[in-house]
């Protein structure tokens, strides 16, 4: 039989608890809130000729704004914010609703091709008649 030990010989736990985020994000929430209203000026307002925000834009913005360097990966973390880059917040100023209707009713279909005639056919690839 081993001798038993007593409990404070034994290692702590706390050593195993967490001690928070591995750095700390280099915008604090008031700075966030000024990124945020420079954001929804436009990149017009900031230099920039058409209205895409883009990760390279946004990082040149923080520079610019807050004098701290980050990296692409940094600024992508802002979508823990509800920032993405798939969709646009809203529609270009320039947009014009009836050009564009009119594009998807004439111009689309010439475009997108002919569809598929309906009729009888085979899912075989062998079968002669459904080629």
């Amino acid at each position: 039989m081993t001798p038993c030990r007593d409990r404070a010989a034994l290692p702590s736990d706390r050593g195993l608890k967490s001690k928070g985020p591995a750095k700390l994000p280099k915008l604090s929430d008031e700075r966030f809130d000024l990124l945020e209203k420079e954001l929804a000026k436009g990149p017009a307002a900031h230099g920039w000729e058409d209205q895409r925000w883009t990760w390279e834009r946004v990082r040149t913005l923080i520079g610019r704004q807050f004098q701290i360097s980050c990296s692409i990966a940094g600024v992508r973390l802002l979508h823990r914010h509800g920032r993405s880059w798939q969709s646009p917040g809203r529609r270009a100023l320039e947009r014009d609703e009836h050009a564009v209707e009119l594009w998807k009713k004439d111009v689309w279909p010439q475009v997108e091709g002919p569809r598929r005639r309906s009729g009888p056919g085979s899912s075989s690839r062998t079968r002669p008649g459904s080629r």
